[in-house]
C-alpha cells in the first residue's frame, strides 16, 4: 500500500513509519518539523516537509504523489497545558490542518484514514479504564479540537464514505531502541 503519514517526524508517527516500512508499505512523510525531527523519520520513506495549515502546500502534495491508499494522521499541537493558554492555536490550527487533509483525501479518492485522537476528549473519566460509552466531555482546548475532528471525519464518513478510525489514547506507549519521544533530534 502507499501510505501517507502526517507528523511522521514526530514520536508517534516516526514509530508507525518505521512499522509501516517494515511491513513492505510504500510511505511519505508530510510534516512542518515544528516538533519533530527529519533524522526520526525511516530512510526509505520519501519526506516532503511543508505545513497541513497550508491548503496550497497539501494540494501541491496530492497532485504530486501516486494516489495515497490510505492517511495515518499524527500531525498536531497536542500539549494540554499550552491549549489552556493558547487556545485559539489549537482550537484553530488543528482543526484547519485536518480539514485541509480532508478535503484533498476525498477529492483524491482516499478510502481509509487513521486520526491519531485523544483520551483527554474524556476530560476527568469517572472510570478507568474508560467504557466505550463515556460521555465525551473534552478536558482543554487540545482534547477539544481532537473532538470536532472526529465529528468531521463522522460527516465525511456519511457523506463521502470515508472509512476512519480514530485512536483515543493517553501517552502513547510503543518507543523502540531507536525512536521516541524526542525534545532534542536524535
Amino acid at each position: 500500500m502507499h501510505i501517507l503519514v502526517t507528523g511522521g517526524a514526530g514520536y508517534c508517527g516516526s514509530v508507525a513509519v518505521a512499522k509501516l516500512r517494515a511491513a513492505g508499505h510504500s510511505v511519505v512523510v508530510f510534516d512542518n518539523l515544528a516538533t519533530g525531527f527529519r533524522a526520526a523519520v525511516d530512510p526509505g520513506a520519501a519526506f516532503v516537509q511543508g505545513d497541513l495549515r497550508d491548503a496550497d502546500a497539501v494540494t501541491r502534495l496530492f497532485q504530486q504523489e501516486r494516489a495515497f491508499d490510505g492517511i495515518l494522521h499524527f500531525a498536531s499541537a497536542s500539549l494540554v497545558g499550552e491549549s489552556m493558554r493558547q487556545p485559539l492555536h489549537y482550537l484553530r490550527d488543528n482543526l484547519i490542518g485536518a480539514t485541509n487533509l480532508l478535503e484533498q483525501a476525498v477529492s483524491h479518492g482516499v478510502e481509509r484514514f487513521i486520526f491519531s485522537s485523544t483520551a483527554n476528549l474524556f476530560g476527568a473519566p469517572d472510570a478507568i479504564p474508560i467504557p466505550p460509552d463515556a460521555p465525551v466531555t473534552p478536558g482543554s482546548p487540545y482534547g477539544g479540537s481532537k473532538y470536532f475532528i472526529e465529528r468531521t471525519l463522522h460527516w465525511f464518513g456519511q457523506v463521502y464514505g470515508l472509512r476512519y478510525a480514530c485512536l483515543r489514547y493517553f501517552n502513547a506507549a510503543g518507543a523502540t531502541a531507536q525512536l521516541g519521544e524526542a525534545q532534542q533530534p536524535p
